[in-house]
Parts: C-alpha cells; structure tokens; sequence
C-alpha cells in the first residue's frame, strides 16, 4: 500500500518531506501557511495532484485563526492566502484548480457564520483529498488495460504515492498491474536535475515488490534502439485542451525518441490536471528554478561555480507524440481536441 503522502490531522497538516527521501522517511507537522508555502516550493511536497491538495489545505491553515466578524473580511483573507499559496509553483494547475474551488465553495456559502465557513473550508479540502484517492484508483484501473503481462515499461520522475494522496498516476498503473499478477519489468529515469525517479520512484516501485532498474536519462534512447522498451507511461502537471501535456523536464525527450522507435508512450493524469481554457501547450507557464539544482547533485557542487545555468523544471510533450491519455473518466485518443470536448462537458 502507498505511503499516506499527506493528511490532515488535529487540526494540522501531515506530509511525507520528500527531500528526505529515500535514506529516511520523515513526516512533517505543518501548521501554518508560511511553511505550507515553503514545503511546496522546496519540493518536500511535490506532485500535481499532492500539491493541489497541499494547497485546498494550506486555505484551510492560512484562516484557521481568522478573527474575521464577517464574510467579507474573511473571504479577504481567503483570497489573500489563495494569492500568497498560488506564488509557490507556477506549472501545476492542480495548484490553482484546488485554491479556486476553495474560493468558490466559501462565496457559496456566504450566508454562513464564520465559524462556520471555518468547518466548511476543512469539508471542501478532505473532500479533495478523498476524491484523488478515487481518482487514482479509477486511473489505474483503466491503465492496467494497456498493461501485459511480461511488458517492459519506461517511466520518468516521479507519478506514484509520493505525487498524489493514495496510489499515484503513471505508477498507480503499475501498481495495479502487479496486484492483477502481471509480470512487469520498470526501467526508471535518474530525472536529473533532482533525481525524483532515482530517490523516490525506485524506492515505490521496490516497495511494491516490482522489478526495478534504475538508468540515467540519457540511457533511455539505448535501450529503445535494442527494443527493450514496450510502452512509456509518464504522469503529467498540466494538460491543454489539443492535448499537450506539460511533464517533469526530459518527457519531451522521450516522447520524441519513443515516436522514432514505434513505442507507446501514455501519460496518465487526474481531471484536476487538465487546463482545458488552453488553446495548447504554448501558453502553459514553465517554472524555471534554481541554478543550484543544476551546479549541484544532493548538495555536492558539480560544476564551476559562476557558470550560467538553465534550469526550466518542465517540458511539453506536443499531442501527436502522445498514444493515449488516461484519466480517471477513462481513456482518451487522439484527435484529442474532439475527445477532450467531450470531458470537458462532464466537468
């Protein structure tokens, strides 16, 4: 079973730091706004859907001890947190899709008392916690279809536990594959510059019992040329209305060696992650971090000190080099413009 990435407990917020990972598992305590802010841009919660999680319940830790009389000063200080938590990381969508609802839920409410609303905020985060452990599992359930015993698979950063609040996204596919008694082989990407598929996918994966090879990067095209790669299943952290999907830095590389090579390549993502109001990826804003992150491996300097880095922390994969995108309201094939406008009448 997944490892509970984040909860909310007696009145605070538990998370799994990520940073820590592998060589310790540390949860930490967070109470207050500021270091729900700071967990989320240093990456110690990190992952589309668990950020958007870490994000309904940073509103909820951000007016927990509002003095507010009224609804209007208090919906001031809930928009406020919004903005301050909306700062963190810019890519994920699931980010804003979550403080927008938590918006939205409380001018639905507007009538309310104060404390009221108080109980009502917590509601609406619990509520989109318990939903993304639903989704992830609907998301591997129709993902596994895709999934043959004795298939060799590829996946890049990381889309497990780690990323969402129960099964994860391309890694839930797995997982679910291995409880049905599918006989997989996962090759994992390092994913530098911080290495989430070395840290933390290879530390799921194996404590899942799944046969697991780690591999730098740029060892991926290698193993595609000698066809040891059956399928690609990667997560996502926005998804355009065409279909483009916006992953970790290096999915575009793959995507593009896997359309070379004839192999599949899926990308699984809850419905949090779609911005469907986007024409296509072109206008999804990439976060660019650090220079450290890059002059660096776990703190070791690696590099000249003053040289010039760049460091965008996401690429985007275009629709056509995407075989099928799995959602938790099923599978989706191109042309993903029309099947896409199908989801979004459901929403």
């Amino acid at each position: 079973m997944p490892v509970e990435t984040i909860t909310w407990k007696n009145g605070k917020t538990i998370y799994v730091d990520q940073t820590r990972l592998p060589h310790a598992l540390r949860f930490v305590a967070c109470r207050d706004v500021r270091t729900m802010w700071r967990a989320i841009k240093s990456l110690e919660v990190r992952g589309a859907p668990a950020i958007g999680i870490a994000g309904a319940l940073g509103v909820v830790l951000g007016v927990q001890n509002s003095k507010a009389k009224n609804f209007n000063q208090f919906f001031k200080e809930i928009c406020r947190t919004s903005k301050y938590l909306a700062s963190s990381r810019p890519t994920a969508v699931n980010l804003f899709w979550a403080l927008a609802r938590m918006e939205r839920i409380a001018k639905e409410n507007k009538d309310k008392p104060v404390a009221k609303l108080k109980e009502i905020l917590l509601h609406e985060a619990l509520k989109i916690l318990q939903e993304d452990k639903d989704a992830c599992r609907r998301m591997a359930r129709y993902g596994s279809r895709l999934v043959k015993t004795g298939d060799v698979i590829l996946t890049h950063c990381n889309a497990g536990g780690l990323a969402t609040a129960d099964y994860g996204t391309a890694l839930g596919v797995l997982f679910e594959a291995k409880r049905q008694h599918k006989r997989i082989h996962v090759y994992v990407d390092e994913t530098r510059p911080l290495l989430q598929g070395a840290r933390l996918t290879t530390w799921e994966l194996m404590h899942e019992g799944i046969d697991t090879t780690l591999i730098c990067d740029n060892m991926a095209a290698s193993l595609m040329a000698k066809a040891k790669i059956d399928k690609i299943f990667v997560g996502a952290d926005r998804i355009a209305s065409n279909g483009d999907a916006a992953n970790k830095i290096g999915t575009y590389n793959l995507a593009v060696l896997a359309k070379y090579h004839g192999v599949p390549f899926y990308v699984v993502a809850p419905i949090s992650t779609f911005d469907l109001k986007l024409k296509s990826g072109h206008g999804i804003p990439i976060e660019e971090r650090n220079a450290d992150e890059v002059k660096a491996i776990l703190g070791h300097p690696i590099a000249p000190k003053n040289v010039k880095v760049y460091n965008p922390a996401f690429d985007v994969t275009p629709n056509e080099l995407i075989t099928a995108i799995v959602t938790e309201r099923g599978i989706f094939r191109r042309p993903y413009r029309k099947s896409l406008k199908k989801l979004k009448a459901k929403i």
